[in-house]
């Protein structure tokens, strides 16, 4: 990232020396490496292409060893073989901490994610989010910003009024975490077909809000006492732990009165339940007065600023068909809280559908697919090791731009020949046992004629973890790394790295320098790094 600004740096000094004004230009890497380390297109914007050459020519960036014009007036610059040099030792120096920065430090972010449904398995489209939320999590630490983990289950609401029904009917075990879903689709379906069963599960809805029936009470504390621990498992298996948990059951009545008392002002009565007319209209109380998912959202907000009342920036992870809700839902939490949220930034971060062949899953009808199910089914692709299951299903989701289906493909997923976490983390193994063979050390300062394609990688890696977190992007991540572990098997193949040439402990440092770049960058994306495989 220095040498990136020494090169945008010189250009805007080369500017104001010719009498050349310009807006915005760029400086970013070329495709393709043999176009140089980084490229401008000021030339371009100025149609001063030549001039401005001519004069960085003159005297080049620190670190740069060659620059040439090339195509309608782009500017390319060749970072020199003692950049190169001074990079891989800057990698082995720091080896950890490398690829972390402080551009983001003193920033407070509240990340709220996974928040499932109680009262069945962890659905896959949850699990998409806990796997998102994480690793936008720890690239934001990477950048210095303190960030607080929150979790926010529905406890309470229609959704457990059904799985209650449900249980009743279906005397199921409320302790096992699978008859609890059967019994919620035994309700969800009775509510959808049965105007009879619709009225009792609205009664039982009812009296769950009000604790009004110590029996149905007690069977939902048995469901979301079962439903935690299955939480908190899987979680701890994907590698999540939460700094705070709210519950709907505690937003609710928050929420509810914070509603009440400001209708007139911010909600009005319509049609018997209390409604919000921001881009449309949305129901915060139905008509019977109960609080919709939406005055929940007020109450956890409440919550969230008693808890954390020096957050810069609150983000929610969910499913991308709720961003209409949040939309209008930031829009009523502002106007019922405008000192509270000067200043404060409130992102809906949408992610990702996980698809099989069989398309969109729902716990609602039956054809779905849980967390542990898909790490099962994984499993038993990679010989039971299940950091290797978990590795192949967080990198196949993170790959995708947030926001975008992702096809889950089984055989895909647990390649070893590229474009998988298989190949990442086998990459990172294989590099354990070549150091631990060596018998020399690793020296950035050892003997080598030529720059190879690796080290025009690896020193990228800084700037890499930075856009991601700037973009909310943790595929440019994935993409890098891959890229990266593709430059060293090929380097590897074509380079003796444990040998008795002149160059073997240069190699060697390259190698060391992988292996921290590849555990680091799987690190933040929360995958494990097996020591070998």
């Amino acid at each position: 990232r220095v040498i990136k600004e020494e090169i945008e740096k010189s250009i805007t000094e080369a500017l104001i020396s010719l009498g050349i004004e310009t807006g915005e230009f760029v400086v970013e890497h070329p495709t393709d490496l043999k176009m140089g380390d980084y490229s401008t297109n000021v030339g371009i914007k100025t149609g001063k292409a030549k001039e401005i050459f001519n004069h960085l020519a003159v005297k080049p960036p620190s670190g740069v060893e060659r620059i040439e014009l090339a195509g309608p007036g782009f500017i390319n610059f060749h970072l020199s073989k003692e950049f190169f040099k001074n990079s891989l030792k800057e990698i082995i120096d720091n080896e950890k901490d490398f690829g972390k920065s402080e551009h983001a430090k003193g920033f407070k972010v509240l990340m709220e994610y996974t928040s499932p449904n109680l009262f069945k398995p962890l659905h896959i489209g949850n699990l998409v989010g806990n796997i998102t939320g994480e690793s936008l999590a720890r690239i934001f630490e990477s950048s210095g910003a303190e960030v607080r983990r929150i979790n926010y289950p529905s406890d309470i609401g229609l959704t457990v009024a059904k799985a209650v029904w449900g249980l009743k009917k279906t005397q199921n075990d409320p302790e096992d975490i699978k008859a609890l879903g059967d019994a919620y689709r035994s309700g969800n379906e009775s509510y959808e077909n049965d105007p009879a069963a619709k009225e009792e599960i609205e009664q039982i809805n009812r009296a769950l809000y009000e604790n009004s029936d110590p029996e149905l009470t007690a069977l939902k504390d048995k469901g979301i006492r079962t439903s935690l621990r299955h939480l908190d498992s899987i979680c701890e298996r994907f590698g999540t732990r939460f700094d705070k948990v709210f519950f709907e059951s505690q937003s609710a009545p928050i929420g509810q009165e914070i509603v009440k008392n400001h209708i007139g002002e911010v909600f009005e009565v319509s049609e018997g339940a209390t409604v919000f007319h921001g881009g449309h209209t949305r129901v915060f109380l139905n008509s019977q007065g109960l609080p919709t998912y939406e005055a929940k959202e007020l109450g956890l907000f409440k919550l969230k600023i008693e808890e954390f009342p020096d957050f810069n920036m609150s983000i929610t992870v969910t499913g991308t068909e709720q961003k209409d809700f949040f939309k209008i839902v930031f829009e009523a939490i502002k106007k019922v809280f405008p000192n509270e949220t000067k200043g404060k930034i409130l992102k809906h971060i949408a992610n990702s559908f996980l698809r099989l062949s069989t398309g969109k899953m729902s716990s609602r009808k039956g054809n779905t697919i849980s967390g542990e199910d898909l790490v099962e089914e994984v499993k038993t692709r990679v010989k039971g090791d299940e950091q290797v299951a978990i590795g192949a299903i967080k990198y196949m989701i993170l790959r995708q731009t947030i926001g975008h289906d992702i096809i889950f493909d089984f055989e895909k997923s647990v390649s070893t020949e590229g474009d998988s976490g298989v190949y990442l983390q086998y990459a990172y193994a294989r590099t354990n046992s070549l150091l631990k063979k060596a018998d020399i050390k690793p020296d950035p300062k050892g003997e080598r004629e030529n720059t190879h394609e690796i080290e025009k990688l690896l020193y990228r890696f800084p700037e890499i973890v930075e856009r991601a977190g700037k973009e909310y992007a943790p595929n440019y991540i994935t993409t890098y790394l891959t890229e990266l572990s593709s430059a060293f098997n090929n380097f590897y193949a074509h380079e003796q790295v444990i040998g008795d040439s002149s160059e073997s402990s240069y190699r060697l440092a390259i190698v060391k320098a992988f292996n921290i770049v590849i555990k680091n960058g799987l690190t933040i994306l929360g995958i494990s790094t097996p020591e070998s495989m």
